[in-house]
């Protein structure tokens, strides 16, 4: 049985659930295209400052994605252990700034480029190197981050 509401507007249980959701995910999906925005600006502006030469370390997009890393994890403590955020600081930051700012496509793009032009073991190193990197920059946020809550309760 239907809601007398939404029976009354000529409206299907299905089409109101569907109205629902839209009215719901709207505004994280707007949020999370404008923090998107923001943060490709500010990597595109990094790679505009630092570029990288023909067959040479992208060193630009290997410092993007280790501080968007440790940015995830400082992030990832404040939100869930400090402050109760806003239902739209999460989609807004973690996924629209921070997944705009770092490029985990242009890294493998950076790394079929180098092999291309015939820079196998740099593009390995960059490989291995940037997967290392961003994963202990997650843990070394988050880490940091910890101790310093710890510090200022203590």
């Amino acid at each position: 049985m239907t809601a007398p509401e939404t029976e009354s507007l000529g409206v299907g249980p299905r089409r109101a659930a569907r109205q629902h959701t839209w009215r719901v995910q709207a505004p994280v999906v707007a949020v999370v295209a404008l923090g998107g925005v923001l943060g490709a600006f500010a990597r595109y502006a990094a790679l505009l400052l630092w570029p990288t030469p023909p067959g040479g370390f992208p060193w630009a997009t290997f410092w993007t994605n280790v501080v968007g890393c440790a940015v995830m994890g400082v992030f990832m403590v404040v939100i869930t252990e400090v402050w109760a955020a806003h239902r739209l600081v999460r989609p807004f930051f973690g996924t629209g700034v921070l997944g705009g700012f770092t490029t985990f496509s242009t890294y493998a793009v950076d790394i079929q480029r180098l092999t291309d032009a015939g820079h196998p073991r740099t593009g390995l190193a960059y490989l291995a190197g940037t997967l290392c990197a961003a994963l202990a920059a997650v843990w070394i946020g988050a880490t940091a981050a910890r101790r310093v809550l710890r510090w200022r309760q203590s």
